[in-house]
């Protein structure tokens, strides 16, 4: 892709490689678990960051057995509703059947986790190879350079 206000080559300065390492995951620790129809968590911070999803981000949900709540483990959800700046409501039922979640257990050295799901890939492959989209879903990623 060319800009229009540039005429030669791009200078290396003008167009920084991606460092991967200074890239992270969005991924907060579950502090919270309010059950319902609907399922709000409290988010702690991650690298000082509260969450930084949106409206119809996708996160999966990894909860040791040690927090309790073990029907939520693994289960993905889409982010309906962001009440608060340490919050966020999830469109997963669980009025019925679930166990309750125990945010400080006697032992637990791996905490909750609500993750974003997305990836930073090379874009779609289609007859003419990969073509560089970018971020398909906003939030998945944080930027922790130094």
């Amino acid at each position: 892709m060319s800009n229009p206000y540039f005429i030669g080559p791009v200078a290396p300065e003008r167009n920084p490689p991606i460092q991967p390492q200074y890239f992270q995951p969005s991924e907060f620790p579950i502090t919270a678990i309010a059950f319902g129809t609907l399922t709000t968590l409290t988010t702690g911070t991650s690298f000082g960051v509260s969450n930084n999803y949106v409206v119809g981000q996708q996160v999966r949900l990894n909860i040791p057995s040690t927090y309790g709540a073990q029907q939520l483990n693994g289960q993905t959800a889409y982010v309906i509703d962001i009440p608060g700046a340490n919050q966020v409501t999830i469109n997963i039922n669980t009025s019925q059947g679930y166990n309750a979640f125990n945010p400080s257990p006697a032992y637990g050295p791996t905490l909750p986790m609500v993750v974003a799901i997305g990836d930073v890939n090379s874009g779609p492959i289609n007859a003419s190879g990969r073509i560089n989209q970018g971020t398909y879903i906003e939030g998945a990623f944080i930027n922790i350079s130094p």
